[in-house]
This record gives C-alpha cells, structure tokens and sequence, in this order.
C-alpha cells in the first residue's frame, strides 16, 4: 500500500534514466574538481545519453503519459499500453511523430450518383453543344 493516493510516475524510464543521468553528473563533479576538460565532456555526454534513454524507454511503453493513471497502473513494473499511439500532450511523443490527432476526412459532396437516365441525357446534351 502507498503512503500517498497519487500516482508519483515511478516508472522504469524515469528510474533508468535518473540513474543515468546521477552517473553523468557524478562524472561531471569529478571533471570540475580535477579540472579536466575531457571528464567534463564525458559527463556531458551521459547527462545527455540519460535523455534518449529515458525517451527511448518512454516510447517503448515503459514510461507514463502525463496526468493521473489509475490506481492498477501505478506499479513502476506496468507498461503503458498506449504508447504505440502517443500520447496527445506528450512532447516526446510529438517528437517522435506520435500522439498527433488523425485530421478529419474532408465532407464528400454531392455523393448520391445521378440515375442513368439523367446523365446519358447530360452527356447527350454536353455532346450537342447546348
């Protein structure tokens, strides 16, 4: 049972990517301690590697879109089963070309056909020049 009635997002994205993102930072300290500009490079390179990881897991279904989830989905080991879609206010989503709302197909007009008759008599008519 949880301490607290809401969904925090605890979810395999956010875990992996903050730990990775704690080891870019980490090498990042040492770099400005020593002084080395490499180390400082590196740590920046993980910090930004955390990123596509946890947007990488997120689109694969392990993280969560945004909003409350219900109470069955707030286990950090439940995939999101919605993410093959996106989600509609995600920005990773959006980024990766998901989440978009289809565009409504455009009104068909004047889509009952003419009886044959009539448009042989149209056609006869077109083709008499009046």
């Amino acid at each position: 049972m949880s301490a607290h009635p809401y969904d925090h997002g605890h979810t395999v994205a956010g875990w992996t990517g903050f730990a990775v993102a704690i080891a870019g930072t980490t090498v990042l300290g040492v770099g400005v301690c020593a002084g080395s500009g490499p180390l400082l490079i590196a740590g920046a390179g993980v910090v930004v590697v955390s990123l596509l990881v946890t947007w990488g897991l997120h689109l694969a279904g392990w993280g969560k879109p945004s909003g409350p989830r219900p109470r069955d989905q707030w286990d950090w080991r439940v995939r999101d089963a919605g993410a093959r879609e996106g989600h509609t206010e995600c920005v990773g989503c959006l980024l990766a070309g998901r989440g978009r709302k289809p565009a409504a197909p455009a009104p068909v007009r004047n889509a009952v056909p003419a009886a044959r008759g009539e448009a042989r008599a149209a056609a006869g008519t077109a083709a008499a020049g009046g």
